[in-house]
């Protein structure tokens, strides 16, 4: 497939008087991965109920594995993959009863259904596994099982809801491993999280805040176009420095990184570490240092906001 397996344009979705989201466009290209990245309560999962047919748009236009929704919801269900960001499977029955139900669902053949679950049990490393229920494993394992449930009728498409937010970061770098698999055979993922080193694993990604879409496109190049140059900032009393660099209007943010503050300075300072040099802070500083932009850089210049700051 060389055509986009997403398009929507001016996609929106309204709850009485809340807009959750608004007038979003996206396009997400064949074998990549896709990113939403932002805090809970901006619409990501609003958006990818859409996106997968569950939710009826208010306004705009969706095109997903060139089906244009709602109109073919019930046609698309068999060639995506959902994995919710609650696990919804069933804690009594076992793992290869889990597997067995869904790919009944999916209408797989008894042959098939036998040949996927074994081939998934193995690639998934749940074989050791397939006769414990689902409630008596932990988190990691959980996860793992979901997948597997998800991708059981290898789905050209696969939609993941903040799929490692209860499991340890050993987990997520093995998930992750997992998703670029997936890619390798030809699947497309979009992915929503709130953690920014799994952003910076997508291919492509979007910053969402509030139901909007701030900014969109791969991490170096939200990294290189983000409008701030930083600098970290070594001195006695940062939490006093960090109160006056807030209240220069070039300086974008001041957070605090352990013994550093990292202050992102407006693009057209062109000299932000002789720049800052000049200012009358007290205490002065000991040590400045031009530093690598990172994704919550880009997030705060595209938001205003701390990605940690919102409120569920």
């Amino acid at each position: 497939m060389t055509e986009p397996v997403i398009e929507a344009r001016g996609l929106t979705r309204r709850f009485g008087d809340l807009t959750a989201v608004d007038a979003l466009d996206l396009t997400v290209e064949p074998r990549t991965i896709y990113g939403f990245l932002g805090p809970n309560g901006c619409g990501k999962t609003t958006t990818l109920r859409m996106l997968t047919g569950l939710l009826t748009p208010s306004a705009g236009t969706v095109t997903v594995l060139g089906h244009p929704l709602p109109r073919d919801a019930e046609r698309l269900k068999r060639q995506i993959g959902y994995m919710t960001q609650k696990f919804s499977l069933y804690d009594d029955l076992t793992v290869a009863e889990n597997l067995g139900f869904v790919a009944e669902i999916y209408g797989l053949g008894l042959r098939v259904a036998r040949q996927r679950i074994s081939a998934l049990l193995a690639t998934y490393a749940l074989e050791p596994l397939r006769h414990r229920r689902a409630g008596r494993m932990s988190g990691g394992q959980r996860q793992r099982l979901a997948l597997a449930a998800a991708t059981i009728h290898e789905p050209a498409l696969l939609f993941l809801d903040e799929p490692t937010s209860a499991v340890d970061p050993e987990n997520r770098r093995d998930f992750w491993e997992r998703l670029f698999d997936l890619v390798d055979a030809g699947a497309s993922i979009l992915v929503s999280t709130h953690y920014m080193d799994e952003a910076e694993r997508c291919h492509r990604l979007a910053i969402m805040e509030s139901g909007h879409k701030r900014a969109d496109g791969s991490p170096t190049e939200l990294m290189a176009g983000m409008g701030a140059r930083v600098v970290e900032i070594e001195a006695p009393n940062l939490r006093a420095l960090k109160q006056q660099l807030s209240a220069l209007p070039e300086v974008i943010s001041a957070a605090q990184l352990g013994s550093r503050l990292r202050v992102l300075v407006a693009e057209r300072i062109a000299d932000p570490v002789a720049w800052l040099r000049a200012q009358p802070l007290q205490p002065a500083p000991t040590a400045l240092a031009p530093a690598r932009p990172s994704l919550e850089d880009v997030f705060v210049t595209s938001t205003g906001t701390p990605v940690g700051s919102h409120q569920t």
